[in-house]
């Protein structure tokens, strides 16, 4: 049985909803913005390692946050209490940031009927048994595949988050999230020599897509794949060189190198690389980037963003030329556009900032194999571990964890230890040849901010990108 907001928020804490509204009347009085986010969250994973199961947790979390902005000033205070009593307490909590107030109330979000996923709580669905045993067959396929996997690990995660937003004058939203993951990573060796392959899958959906067989078996059939290509790998070259990115997954990077610095808080306070830029060519023609919160059961994807926004398809990039920023109240308000359904939070002991949902590039006109073809000497990466990078400068450097060598406008050896260092912003101008194979990844991404870990999707089609610098340990 899936309980309602009601239940979990007033009729199993004791709380009152009138006296719990006046309180949040009460503690916004006087400031620009604010809500109290009320949070109820279940997960649970379990991890099969070696051959046995080697850990399964449930948890149960919940809690509330309450904030109050004056200006630009954030007063925010979170307890793990759902009571009144923890409610007054937060309340006074905040006062003091409503001495700046600019004197005139936010407008409430947009409402909506949209429901990108189901309110079905995917941790009660599957029994625990039905879980073990998936992990279990995972573990054995994977081993009779190939006599070469020493190691398996199988990986199942869920998540299901209730969520109600209390704005002044009673205006309320809900939203109930589901979330699942199911992660292989094998090792496979020949000799002395081990290498490793991963694949995970994921969405906003319940547990049995991802425990069908024909699913899960892909999983495993990809993580084997890419751990057999990385035994047959040599040093990654260095140097400058023409880099090819195959489609899907490797738009992490540009989640990374770009999307972070399109989030309306560092253009607001001028410390992106993009900042003061809007209507000027800053990628090369044909390049369009949209950040989209609308599509049903993706990672990234929310019926409404953790201050009540729905989500738009926000195009940040179109042509070439910079349309737009990623934008949550506080920073829309401020810089006097529309949210864009971008402010989120990790929980209830977070506020919000602007973040990505699902990133992506579209499409263009080039034939991935006329991609590949046109490049002398270069790499070709289809697969991205870590990265790193610096949101006003715009440098990066990505790990790649599957690659291959361009030679003569075709795919040669595998290499092994190859990083991707460049700046964004550059990077962006580069761009020769845009695929018509665009791909969104499989449901994997998480992305960090400010200490704050929230689900995203990226996506992108083959690109090639002329000049890159490429790490590895072979001269070029």
């Amino acid at each position: 049985m899936t309980l309602s907001t009601d239940e979990l928020f007033f009729t199993q804490t004791g709380m009152d909803r009138g006296r719990v509204e006046s309180q949040v009347n009460d503690a916004l009085k006087g400031a620009d913005d604010g809500e109290l986010y009320l949070e109820y969250a279940q997960s649970e994973s379990f991890v099969f390692d070696d051959g046995r199961l080697k850990n399964a947790s449930f948890d149960t979390n919940q809690g509330f946050g309450l904030r109050a902005v004056a200006d630009e000033a954030t007063g925010f205070a979170h307890a793990s209490e759902l009571s009144e009593a923890a409610l007054k307490r937060a309340g006074d909590a905040v006062q003091a940031v409503k001495t700046g107030h600019a004197g005139t109330w936010s407008s409430e979000p947009p409402r909506t009927n949209r429901a990108l996923y189901t309110a079905d709580n995917p941790l009660t669905a599957v029994p625990f048994e039905t879980k073990v045993k998936v992990l279990q067959d995972i573990d054995a396929y994977a081993r009779d595949k190939d006599i070469r996997v020493r190691q398996v690990s199988a990986a199942l995660a869920g998540e299901w988050q209730a969520i109600e937003i209390i704005r002044a004058g009673g205006e309320t939203v809900r939203d109930i999230r589901p979330l699942v993951r199911l992660t292989v990573s094998v090792m496979v060796g020949e000799g002395d020599r081990q290498e490793t392959g991963s694949h995970s899958a994921g969405g906003r959906r319940g547990f049995e897509m991802y425990l069908e067989p024909g699913s899960w078996q892909g999983s495993v059939d990809e993580a084997i794949r890419s751990a057999l290509v990385n035994l047959d790998s040599i040093d990654a070259p260095a140097g400058e060189m023409d880099v090819v990115l195959g489609p899907g997954w490797p738009g992490v990077m540009l989640h990374e190198a770009v999307g972070h610095g399109l989030e309306g808080d560092f253009n607001r306070k001028g410390t992106s690389v993009f900042a003061g830029l809007l209507g000027q060519q800053v990628a090369s023609k044909g390049v369009t980037i949209i950040d989209d919160g609308t599509m049903p059961d993706r990672r990234g994807s929310l019926t409404v963003d953790d201050e009540g926004t729905p989500t738009t398809e926000t195009v940040l990039i179109e042509d070439g030329i910079l349309k737009g920023y990623m934008q949550d109240r506080l920073n829309a308000r401020l810089m006097g556009v529309a949210p864009t359904g971008n402010g989120r939070r990790e929980s209830y002991a977070h506020s919000p900032m602007p973040r990505m949902t699902k990133t992506y590039m579209k499409g263009g006109d080039h034939d991935p194999a006329e991609i590949l073809k046109s490049v002398k000497r270069g790499v070709y990466m289809v697969n991205f571990g870590g990265g790193q990078v610096d949101i006003t400068s715009g440098k990066f450097v990505f790990s790649c964890t599957e690659g291959y060598l361009i030679e003569d406008g075709k795919l040669g050896a595998p290499v092994k230890g190859a990083t991707l260092i460049g700046s964004g912003a550059d990077a962006l101008t580069k761009i020769r040849m845009i695929g018509n194979d665009f791909k969104l990844d499989s449901g994997t991404g998480t992305c960090g901010k400010g200490g704050q870990s929230v689900p995203v999707g990226v996506g992108q089609p083959t690109l090639l990108i002329g000049g890159l610098t490429v790490g590895g340990t072979q001269a070029a």
